[in-house]
């Protein structure tokens, strides 16, 4: 297990504050397949009680309970998110994915006339790869803060009561949105705090891996470490169906407390971990609260996300130039909804019903040939009694896309993606 790393700076964070809830502390990296990976766990006897630190026997049973029986609420440190899926770097990705609410994307540049620069969900692309720092806050479920520390600028999400603020220092931009509702008598989050601003903290991603249990997967603790500067218990998890595409996946659990300390997820094929996760420094002190508080800096760009959530919302139903890319996302959107999940556990594979336009051709000349070829480059051609399609592959995820649009997808090797389309024929 990697030692921890330093502790990072200081500033306005201080030290010695304590971190908090995990279920509060909410961050998105694109690790969905953690939950199509670990979708069913059977545990095997197994028992800690050897290597550094030296810690008292523990089964994978009582491990596992004491995970779901930690209820930390309050939290403060800093994670290491290290992702490589092995994914394309394609010109743009890094740009912005839409505003606060929905609204239009930012320009080129990270400059935005509608606060696109500073909405969380221009962020979340840029974790799907590289090394990235963030630092984590919580104090119960009204109160979080997240940071993306960068070598020369920072985004931060701070998040108290039924405000919520996002700020990029790069653009020097901030969106402010207020509370939509309320959950009996405590204020939640605006409805449109990205949900999906989550499972960037090892304890979530634990607790996606641990969300049922089945037989398709072995269980077991697999000796001890030290993560920032905490005893911990291994918890290995490793598939039983030979065509997923997981090698296994690490939880470092503090031994005191039950806390996912460490999230590592390892793909079949060997290499670096597809996905790390960690603390290198943590405390689980009642956080200060100025934390919690956000005045934008003078001379900040200030943009009202709740205006521009209405905006675009009333922009629906209009044919401007981006409403086409706007209903597309939506009909995707609503097709993720009625999708066909078929297999089991870790060979779980999820599918897409096509129209009947599949992938454009590398034949022919102009636009479509160009992008046919482009295609070609990336894509394996298959065939099967399904027909034909296209394989995109990364470290961890495949899919198929057949020539009738269907798209089978999931964390298992490519074979099983044409055993799946051939028995849907």
């Amino acid at each position: 297990m990697p030692r921890n790393e330093p502790t990072e700076g200081t500033d306005e964070w201080g030290e010695g504050r304590s971190p908090k809830r995990r279920k509060a502390v909410r961050y998105a990296v694109p690790v969905a397949v953690a939950g199509v990976a670990a979708a069913t766990i059977g545990l095997v006897p197994a028992f800690a009680g050897s290597g550094s630190p030296d810690l008292p026997k523990i089964s994978a049973q009582d491990l596992i309970a004491k995970i779901a029986s930690s209820d930390v609420q309050q939290l403060s440190g800093t994670v290491r998110v290290t992702t490589d899926l092995g994914l394309p770097s394609l010109p743009g990705m890094g740009g912005a994915a839409g505003s606060f609410g929905g609204g239009r994307g930012g320009e080129q540049g990270g400059k935005s006339d509608d606060g696109a620069s500073a909405a969380p969900q221009s962020k979340l692309m840029e974790l799907a790869s590289g090394a990235h720092t963030l630092r984590v806050a919580a104090d119960g479920p009204d109160k979080q803060r997240v940071s993306i520390v960068d070598k020369a600028a920072e985004y931060s999400l701070v998040h108290n009561g039924k405000e919520v603020w996002a700020y990029d220092s790069g653009s020097n931009t901030a969106v402010h949105s207020t509370g939509a509702g309320r959950h009996g008598d405590r204020h939640h989050a605006p409805k449109d705090l990205p949900g999906d601003l989550k499972n960037a903290t090892p304890q979530d991603l634990a607790k996606q891996a641990l969300k049922a249990a089945g037989d398709t997967t072995s269980v077991t603790v697999d000796g001890t470490a030290k993560v920032a500067g905490r005893d911990a218990y291994q918890l290995l998890i490793k598939p039983k169906q030979a065509a997923s595409t997981v090698g296994s996946i690490r939880v470092a659990v503090d031994a005191a407390n039950g806390t996912p300390l460490k999230f590592t997820l390892t793909p079949k094929s060997g290499g670096p971990a597809a996905v790390d996760v960690g603390y290198t420094n943590v405390d689980f002190a009642k956080p200060d609260a100025g934390l919690f508080s956000f005045t934008p800096p003078k001379g900040a760009k200030v943009v009202d996300g709740d205006k521009e959530r209405a905006k675009a919302e009333r922009e629906h139903g209009k044919q401007g130039k981006d409403f086409g890319a706007r209903k597309g996302a939506e009909d995707f959107k609503k097709g993720l909804g009625g999708l066909n999940v078929v297999g089991k556990g870790w060979t779980s594979i999820a599918t897409i019903k096509g129209t009947g336009s599949g992938l454009p051709s590398g034949k022919g000349q102009g636009a479509g040939g160009d992008a046919g070829k482009f295609l070609d480059s990336l894509g394996d051609k298959v065939s099967g009694s399904f027909g034909s399609g296209r394989v995109f592959s990364t470290r961890l995820v495949n899919a198929l896309i057949t020539d009738n649009g269907t798209v089978y997808v999931g964390a298992v090797d490519k074979q099983a993606l044409i055993d799946a389309a051939d028995a849907a024929k």
